[in-house]
């Protein structure tokens, strides 16, 4: 059993769970695409050092995947970190997570419609479950209040997460059969970096770079190697060990870790409601998964 391998992917939940309350306590001064621009201009230059060390060299792309990769960039990168960071505004960091963890089954959803891959019974039950859960979570707990006056502006734009990540997710397959994840994600992060210095610089952000704390400056570093060059880098590592669906499944952690750490550390409270929709949500992520996982340890 390969027990550092999932204590490695246990850490790497952890990790992204902090992500959340680093960008939450970015919120408060920093706009979203000036946060989004220095936390990928820092993971460019680390996730440069750890594909070096790792593939040993950065291959070239071939012409056919800058268009691909470039639209990784714009979703992975440039307009989920600005939903990210504007969501993080409006919500709490645990809330927040709990949206996020939707994004599994979304894909599922996205990849039976898209790319016509078999959807089971079980995978059903589990996007059924995982609607709802989504639903009670989005809504704070009141489903109506989704027919009536909509939901706010945080919860959109995690909404918009979900589905910037979702894409990026789809897109990725075409560049995984040429190139390595370590060498995709890297190009990826470039290109994203590239995208978001333009509205960084409508936000005025380089004319005030002195200006930025010292704490905003640490969240921004753990944002950029530890939730994304090491994350993963050791995600990765793991999808290598034991399988991309068993390593995902790991993904059902980081809520659980953002809600503690919030707790923790931000003295956030979420109500029990909204736990519960969450649970919904990772039990039908995990009953999507629980067949083929099934199979891949066989």
């Amino acid at each position: 059993m390969p027990i550092f391998t999932y204590l490695s992917l246990a850490l790497t939940m952890l990790l992204w769970g902090g992500t959340f309350i680093a960008g939450r306590l970015l919120a408060d001064s920093l706009e979203p695409s000036s946060s989004a621009f220095l936390r990928f201009l820092i993971a460019s230059a680390a996730m440069l050092i750890v594909t070096l060390l790792v593939e040993k060299e950065l291959i070239l792309p071939p012409k056919k995947l800058w268009l691909p990769l470039i639209l990784l960039g714009m979703t992975g990168v440039f307009t989920y970190n600005v939903f990210f960071f504007s969501g993080l505004q409006h919500i709490s960091a645990g809330r927040a997570s709990l949206i996020i963890a939707s994004t599994p089954l979304v894909i599922t959803i996205f990849a039976a419609v898209f790319l016509s891959e078999r959807l089971t019974v079980l995978k059903a039950i589990g996007i059924l479950l995982s609607l709802m859960g989504a639903i009670v979570v989005i809504s704070n707990g009141h489903p109506g209040s989704l027919l009536s006056s909509g939901f706010g502006p945080g919860e959109q734009a995690l909404v918009g997460c979900v589905l910037s990540w979702s894409a990026y997710s789809l897109i990725g397959r075409s560049v995984l059969g040429t190139l390595s994840p370590l060498t995709a994600v890297c190009y990826s992060s470039i290109i994203g970096t590239v995208l978001l210095s333009v509205p960084a610089a409508q936000e005025g952000l380089f004319g005030r770079l002195s200006t930025i704390s010292p704490l905003d400056w640490a969240s921004l570093s753990y944002l950029g190697i530890c939730g994304t060059a090491l994350g993963f880098s050791l995600y990765y590592q793991g999808i290598k060990k034991i399988g991309a669906t068993r390593a995902g499944i790991f993904i059902n952690l980081v809520p659980l870790f953002s809600i503690l750490l919030s707790w923790l550390i931000l003295g956030e409270s979420v109500r029990l409601i909204v736990l519960a929709g969450g649970i919904l949500v990772l039990t039908g992520v995990t009953l999507t998964n629980y067949r083929i996982s099934r199979k891949s340890s066989s």
